[in-house]
């Protein structure tokens, strides 16, 4: 309820100051302004939305397979830990602007570089949290698995995945959170499609509402994805405490 109140008071607010003058349209278009081309503007922007949505949906879903296996080869082996460790940590230091057009030299204007950049910027925190919840188990739990002669492979089935999920989808919320950042990155270097180049395009045809509408559209699709894995994790991970507002 507070929360709504601020928004209607933030966005009152703004559309007040555009329509009294105090800045100008093209520089930060009214809210209505922005609702407006967002409606107008729907048979452009829907089919931009369409391929920014698969973008990163199968970025997303490469993302999430590419950190479990990390996570579990990190957990299993001290080898594979001791070389990747350092190496996924340090992956995050790459200015993604600079990568992307590398990508697109190397890779076309098609999907695939749109989708290794949503994985590139998605599969950090899958890994981690995953890696940091497989070995923050109980130990006594563990003991007591050691005790009844349970194998390396029963001890990850039965205690920790189950105890490492909670992390997992974590991990999984804040990658489906930032993933369009992702997708934005490769439709910037060199694409003719998606939001991303729907905001190139606005902003070059200095239709500021029209970019302010497709970067709503982003910020609703990365609530959505959030919202997605929210709803999946109360699915799933049904025995792990909650607040009153999470339930």
């Amino acid at each position: 309820m507070a929360a709504g109140l601020l928004i209607l008071a933030l966005l009152g607010g703004w559309e007040l100051l555009v329509r009294a003058g105090g800045v100008d349209p093209l520089l930060l278009p009214a809210p209505t302004q922005v609702v407006s081309a967002l409606w107008n503007d729907r048979s452009l922007l829907a089919p931009d939305l369409a391929v920014t949505v698969w973008e990163v949906a199968v970025g997303l879903a490469a993302a999430i397979a590419l950190g479990v296996a990390l996570a579990l080869a990190m957990h299993l082996w001290t080898p594979v830990r001791t070389a990747l460790h350092p190496l996924v940590v340090g992956s995050q230091a790459i200015p993604m602007p600079v990568l992307a057009p590398v990508l697109i030299l190397a890779l076309g204007f098609g999907l695939g570089p749109k989708v290794l950049m949503v994985a590139l910027v998605c599969f950090f925190p899958v890994t981690i949290n995953l890696y940091d919840g497989l070995r923050d188990v109980d130990p006594d739990a563990r003991k007591l698995l050691r005790t009844l002669d349970a194998t390396r492979w029963q001890t990850l089935r039965h205690l920790e995945a189950p105890a490492a999920l909670p992390a997992a989808f974590t991990g999984m919320k804040v990658a489906a959170a930032v993933a369009v950042i992702g997708a934005v990155f490769g439709e910037w270097a060199g694409s003719d499609r998606g939001l991303g180049h729907a905001l190139l395009t606005a902003n070059a045809q200095l239709e500021t509402a029209r970019a302010f509408a497709a970067t709503l559209l982003l910020f609703v699709l990365a609530i959505a994805l959030y919202g997605l894995f929210t709803l999946l994790e109360r699915r799933v991970v049904t025995w792990a405490p909650r607040t009153e507002s999470e339930r």
